[in-house]
């Protein structure tokens, strides 16, 4: 009796085991002829063979790499280099944000800006700014903190009267952005202050243009039309502490103190809406001071470039190749990073929150952000940061495949003479192809 459940037990182990092994081999044989199908989609003789391309599909649960193409060479990121940043302030600082810092004296407080991009850009909640410092019958405002320069590295110069090339600063206000109406033919500055001059100059300027040194701003009587011009001015302490005296309705003194190691923080708001902005709707400027935020948490001072240097040494060392980071929104070309190094962040920000927040702090196909009108589907299946500027197009972020598996991925094209939403179109074959067979 015994010998038969002896045999019994050899013949089962056995049947499963050729059971197991036919299993396995119909299980490489899959991930094969999905290797060759992704393949004849982003190899030779492709769409993606006529310009620099890089991609990567990594598997977040299994940490199982399917498939990459060129994941070791360097791209221009463009704005997925705030997925950089994103993670910056998730290992550096709190839920809350770094408002100003603060002393005071008597009746009077002395503030130091932190960064905090909040104060009166109307795309985000307001810190209670006004009724913190009610109280005080003097204020005092010192730059002596910001040890930065007003434009990242790399920026382009022609793009300073642009609202998504807004200036930084230590204690921005109203998003260092002013917007006009159109008031009977006639632009009106929203922010008190900013006057417009009528001049006849060449070309048929529809909008309000600014000079480039000065908050100068200038329109054609005779062309303009547009309904509500954007443009960033120039930042100063003297203008904060002009516009601080406008808003409090109270003294406002500009100084020169520099920042005690003693001084208080405020903190006026939390995070979340603001990598919301960020990575939605890829806001550079909120990129931008997010790190001047992690700088003054790290260093008591303003400086991007010193931020990004600790985050690279401190945190992000056992990145496969290390990135050159030199911003925090992406606008500069002179940011280069490798696919499997995207990936690999989006692993370790997969690690840090829950991923379904991760997935719904990102741009989801079809649904919102810069992803609205693309990649659309019954059921959301890309959720990503986006990056575009001129020949360079990048996508990075997680993908939900109809078997309900999380991937990983970067797909990266630069140098390319085609029109982006073309680079789009091909990128969303290859997405779908993933979507519905990984």
């Amino acid at each position: 009796m015994k010998l038969k459940k002896l045999f019994t037990f050899i013949f089962l182990f056995s049947f499963i085991s050729f059971a197991s092994a036919q299993q396995q081999d119909a299980l490489e044989d899959s991930i094969r002829n999905r290797y060759f199908q992704l393949h004849a989609l982003l190899g030779p003789n492709t769409f993606f063979d006529n310009h620099l391309t890089g991609f990567m599909l990594y598997d977040l649960d299994s940490q199982w790499v399917h498939y990459e193409k060129n994941s070791h060479m360097n791209f221009i990121p463009a704005s997925t280099t705030k997925l950089l940043t994103f993670y910056a302030s998730l290992v550096v600082l709190n839920e809350k944000t770094n408002t100003f810092r603060y002393t005071v004296q008597g009746d009077e407080i002395t503030i130091w800006g932190s960064g905090d991009p909040s104060w009166k850009y109307n795309l985000l909640p307001q810190p209670k700014i006004e009724d913190f410092l009610r109280t005080y019958k003097k204020v005092k405002f010192s730059a002596a903190n910001w040890n930065d320069t007003s434009f990242g590295y790399g920026w382009q110069w022609d793009d300073y009267y642009f609202a998504y090339s807004a200036e930084k600063s230590p204690l921005p206000i109203y998003g260092n952005i002013v917007t006009f109406r159109n008031v009977n033919g006639r632009p009106q500055s929203m922010i008190p202050g900013f006057e417009v001059l009528s001049r006849n100059v060449n070309g048929n300027l529809t909008t309000v243009r600014r000079d480039f040194h000065s908050n100068t701003f200038f329109y054609n009587p005779r062309t303009y039309t547009n309904p509500g011009p954007i443009l960033p001015f120039v930042t100063s302490p003297e203008l904060t502490v002009d516009l601080m005296r406008n808003i409090l309705q109270k003294p406002v003194e500009l100084v020169d103190t520099p920042l005690p190691s003693n001084a208080q923080k405020y903190q006026g708001g939390t995070m979340q809406p603001l990598w919301k902005e960020m990575l939605q709707e890829s806001d550079n400027f909120i990129a931008e001071q997010i790190m001047l935020m992690v700088s003054d948490e790290l260093f008591g001072e303003l400086n991007t470039e010193k931020a990004i240097d600790h985050i690279l040494k401190k945190h992000l060392s056992d990145l496969p190749d290390t990135p050159k980071w030199v911003d925090g929104s992406g606008l500069s070309r002179h940011n280069l990073v490798t696919p499997r190094s995207m990936v690999q962040l989006i692993e370790k920000l997969d690690n840090i929150m829950p991923r379904q927040q991760l997935m719904r702090l990102l741009p989801q196909g079809g649904i919102n952000g810069t992803l609205k009108n693309n990649y659309r589907a019954p059921r959301p299946y890309i959720f990503a940061k986006t990056g575009t500027i001129s020949n360079n197009h990048a996508l990075v972020g997680i993908i939900r495949t109809n078997s309900n598996r999380h991937y990983a991925f970067a797909f990266m094209n630069n140098n390319y003479l085609n029109s982006a939403s073309e680079i789009r179109r091909e990128m969303e074959k290859v997405l779908v192809f993933i979507r519905n067979n990984y």
